[in-house]
This record gives C-alpha cells, sequence and structure tokens, in this order.
C-alpha cells in the first residue's frame, strides 16, 4: 500500500511510553458484526497492562452499550463522538434539548435520502441510534461508488457532516467526530489533554472515516483490509498490519506490550 511502512518494520521500543489505545469498532476488531476472539483477548492484554482502551465507533448508542459493560475497555464512545458508554451509564457532548431538536432534524434528511436515492436503506441498528443517522452500503445492503457519494452529498447539502464508514454512511449534526470525542473523553475519564500527548498514545482503524484520527494522532495503524479504502485515503495510518480485521488488531496489541517491556 503506497505511503503505509508495515508495522513489523516500525523501530522497537517506539510504542514503549504509550499510555491508552484508541481503536475504531467495525472491521477493525469485528468480523459481521461480531468481535473476533484474539482482539477480544487482546483488548484484556491491553487493560491488564495498565493501558487505557477505548473504542471509538459509528455504531449506535443501542447497539454500543452491552459492549460497553461486557468488554475489558474504559469506554466506548459511539455514534462518531456525540455520546460515551460508560460502566455506570452514558455522557452526551449535546444536552437533551439540542438532541431531540437534532434528532427531528436528522429522520427529515434520512427520509430525504431513501426518497432520492433508488436503492438505499437505513442501517439495521437504526432504532438504537440518538445523535445520527445511518445509511446501508456493505452490511446487509449493498450500495456502488457513485450511490454512496450520493447519499454523502445529499446529506452535506442538508447541513449534516457525512463520513464513510467500512459498511455505513453516517450523517449528524454538530462539531462532533472521532478526534473530538476522543479528546472529550480522555479529558473527562482521565483529566488529560489528548491533543498535547497524542505521542502517548495509538489509533487502529479501517477504513475512510478513520482519517480525522489518522491525521491527529502520533501513531496510527490500518489493519490490513484498510487497502479496501487506498484510493480514498487523504490521511492514511503510519504502519498497517500483516493481517485483517482482530487479527490485525491482535498484532498492535502485541507490539505495543513488546515495546513496554524491551
Amino acid at each position: 500500500m503506497t505511503g503505509l511502512a508495515p508495522l513489523i518494520q516500525r523501530p522497537r521500543g517506539v510504542w514503549r511510553d504509550i499510555v491508552g489505545v484508541f481503536t475504531d469498532i467495525d472491521d477493525t476488531l469485528t468480523c459481521d458484526g461480531a468481535i473476533a476472539p484474539v482482539a477480544l483477548e487482546s483488548l484484556g492484554s491491553l487493560k491488564q497492562a495498565g493501558l487505557h482502551v477505548i473504542p471509538i465507533t459509528g455504531r449506535p448508542v443501542g447497539w454500543s452499550e452491552p459492549f460497553a459493560q461486557s468488554w475489558p475497555v474504559d469506554a466506548i464512545v459511539a455514534e462518531n463522538g456525540s455520546v460515551a458508554l460508560l460502566k455506570d451509564g452514558k455522557r452526551y457532548q449535546a444536552d437533551a434539548a439540542m438532541r431531540a431538536a437534532n434528532f427531528a432534524r436528522l429522520q427529515e434528511v434520512a427520509a430525504c435520502v431513501l426518497r432520492e436515492v433508488p436503492g438505499t436503506m437505513l442501517a439495521q441498528d437504526s432504532s438504537g441510534r440518538e445523535t445520527d443517522i445511518a445509511i446501508d452500503h456493505s452490511e446487509f445492503a449493498h450500495l456502488n461508488a457513485a450511490q454512496i457519494a450520493q447519499v454523502v452529498e445529499i446529506m452535506r447539502r442538508e447541513g449534516l457532516n457525512a463520513s464513510v464508514s467500512s459498511i455505513h454512511v453516517n450523517g449528524w449534526i454538530g462539531g462532533h467526530d472521532k478526534w473530538l470525542g476522543a479528546r472529550w473523553i480522555t479529558q473527562v475519564l482521565f483529566g488529560r489533554d489528548l491533543a498535547s500527548e497524542t505521542r502517548r498514545w495509538v489509533y487502529v482503524g479501517d477504513s475512510t472515516n478513520d482519517q480525522v484520527m489518522f491525521q491527529h494522532m502520533r501513531h496510527s495503524v490500518g489493519v490490513a483490509n484498510i487497502r479496501r479504502f487506498e484510493a480514498e485515503l487523504v490521511h492514511k495510518p503510519d504502519y498497517v498490519t500483516q493481517r485483517e480485521r482482530g487479527a490485525g488488531f491482535a498484532e498492535v496489541a502485541q507490539a505495543i506490550l513488546m515495546d513496554r517491556t524491551a
């Protein structure tokens, strides 16, 4: 993959001072919506080593909530940065009145997309969404590149932010994204300023909606299936794993743990 170095070529010890890991979920930890056992084991190994572990996803609150309770993580930041699922409940970036107003507008835009782009359907997890909408392009439905681009254009025309994950086109209202969500939850949970210490965190992702994290994080890795999006990546990760999805995440976890003991 042009511009990316294999993970095995990273300088040994470069991650010795890492304090935490952010990671995407779909097709980074999971395959077909289920977490790979090796990825779950790796999350636990990172936590046992004393690292902070926070998945950040475009998946909805309803889908993410049980995993925030059962996975060995500090929190899950869902819906592209707008809400965090903690062991003791939820935290939102917007107040209830703003969320209600935004929700109504989001439903109007979703109806517009379904009307204007033949063949589109809402993501099957839409009932659990509180702060965004999602159009399925590769999970249970299939949209071609032109259709995906049209969905993005409509969302942006209607005043939404939009991004494309490995399975969905997400649209939302407000300035949050994965990077701002990561900064927010790091401050809320740990009182840390992520922007001033990006060299002490690693981000792992697999698609174009991870680019904002690739752009801002000092250390970033794409699991091997990111090659699917090679031509669309403006901001690329520093390294790419040999294996795909959860097995690729396990490579990253192993590398971090090796560096911390080097």
